[in-house]
């Protein structure tokens, strides 16, 4: 477990990644901060993702080649079509059928599905 001081640049980073609802980038957590005190560098930004990350208060995903975050443990699934490479997030809330396997409780998790979407199943093959 990471040890952490409290400080008023932390509160603020704290304050601020509190204020999504769903999944955020460093960048986006850095401008919002950025409001708040211009003083707070990306590196500050940075360190606290990866202290939270490491305690279990933050649950880091990847999407688009991006490392997302949440606050809460919700799951973050696409699905992407293998013939137009079209990505859909999606909607998974229960695997309870995958908890049998898993020795541990699972907390949150990330799934990509492939297959062919709707639009081109569609299309004529030729």
């Amino acid at each position: 477990m990471v040890q952490n001081r409290n400080t008023r640049q932390k509160s603020i980073i704290e304050e601020e990644a509190t204020k999504f609802d769903s999944f955020f980038t460093a960048d986006e957590l850095f401008e919002m901060v950025r409001k708040r005190d211009p003083n707070i560098g990306i590196a500050t930004v940075y360190r606290y993702l990866r202290d939270t990350g490491c305690n279990g208060e933050l649950h880091t995903y990847y999407c688009d080649r991006r490392t997302i975050y949440s606050i809460n443990d919700d799951s973050h699934c696409h699905f992407r079509c293998t013939q137009c490479d079209t990505v859909s997030h999606i909607s998974i809330k229960k695997i309870d059928f995958m908890q049998k396997g898993v020795k541990g409780r699972i907390c949150h998790f990330q799934i990509d599905i492939y297959g062919i979407c709707e639009d081109c199943l569609g299309k004529p093959t030729g």
